[in-house]
């Protein structure tokens, strides 16, 4: 049976929120929740790099969902400046949870996955949601002030390209060296992954998979 994607709405703490959910083929190791990069710069949730993470988290067995930010494609409301955005993730993940935790009568782990913009909002949202996992693909901690990770975390999997000129790579180190986190490099590799999806699929396969 082939995994099953659908397209729906939630009510968001702005409005409607747009949203893609993928279930996966298998029994779901578990819930995961991806964030796009900044509204006001053309991120939306069909983003390359962002349905790389989808596809990927639902190949690991992810029930996964993405979804618009308020204000991005039929999402409402207006850009927040990353405040409501927080809120945003919180609204999309408790839907999800509610829905598939009391299908499986149990608490699934929660994985929240970001790039760019989307990945400091996660960061933010993990303070409050305490997810089991956290993948961020160059994630812009400057920018929004990104907290640390949770210690209550139990992996986080940080990927950065060397030649990234928006989220420049000594400003991420500079993040993570207080907390000891490691940081994943791609060589070559600047914001968009351009050419270096499939090794950035690869590295989350290579890296992540050992973890669940």
């Amino acid at each position: 049976m082939a995994a099953v994607t659908q397209k729906f709405f939630i009510d968001g703490p702005a409005g409607k929120l747009e949203v893609i959910l993928g279930e996966p083929e298998s029994v779901p190791r578990g819930i995961a929740i991806l964030a796009h990069p900044h509204p006001l710069h053309g991120g939306t949730m069909d983003n390359k790099v962002v349905h790389t993470l989808f596809t990927t988290l639902l190949a690991l067995g992810f029930i996964t969902a993405k979804f618009n930010f308020r204000s991005v494609g039929k999402s409402e409301g207006a850009f927040d400046h990353g405040i409501g955005e927080i809120e945003d993730v919180m609204a999309v993940t408790q839907t999800v949870r509610d829905q598939f935790n009391a299908a499986h009568s149990a608490d699934l782990p929660l994985l929240l996955a970001g790039f760019s913009f989307g990945g400091a909002i996660q960061l933010h949202a993990a303070e409050r949601l305490i997810p089991e996992f956290l993948i961020l693909v160059a994630p812009s901690v400057v920018n929004l002030n990104a907290p640390e990770i949770p210690e209550a975390t139990k992996y986080a999997l940080i990927i950065q390209g060397d030649q990234d000129d928006i989220v420049i790579p000594g400003d991420l180190l500079a993040w993570a060296t207080p907390q000891s986190q490691p940081i994943v490099f791609i060589p070559g590799a600047e914001h968009f992954f351009h050419g270096k999806l499939a090794l950035l699929k690869q590295v989350i396969l290579q890296s992540f998979s050992p973890q669940i």
